[in-house]
């Protein structure tokens, strides 16, 4: 489903939107340069977060114990599931 919207943008962000669009194909229309644009950042946000997360868990010593017993009770799944040449 799509919704319209109305944005106020300074006219250097509508140009660029326009040459994105028209000059490099990034998408088909201006509308998808936007929607390009604003899930990247949202990805760029949300690995920024889970780096953040995973670097609190790295000095937790519970977090650290549990890694391990995971590490050790699945060493050897690689070479029982990937195929043998």
């Amino acid at each position: 489903m799509r919704t319209k919207r109305t944005y106020n943008l300074p006219e250097r962000t509508v140009v660029a939107v326009r040459e994105l669009a028209a000059t490099y194909g990034l998408a088909s229309t201006q509308d998808g340069v936007i929607e390009l644009a604003v899930d990247e950042l949202a990805r760029r946000l949300r690995e920024e977060t889970e780096g953040e997360r995973w670097a609190e868990a790295a000095g937790d010593a519970t977090f650290g114990r549990e890694a391990a017993d995971l590490a050790a009770a699945y060493s050897t799944a690689d070479r029982e599931t990937w195929p043998r040449e």
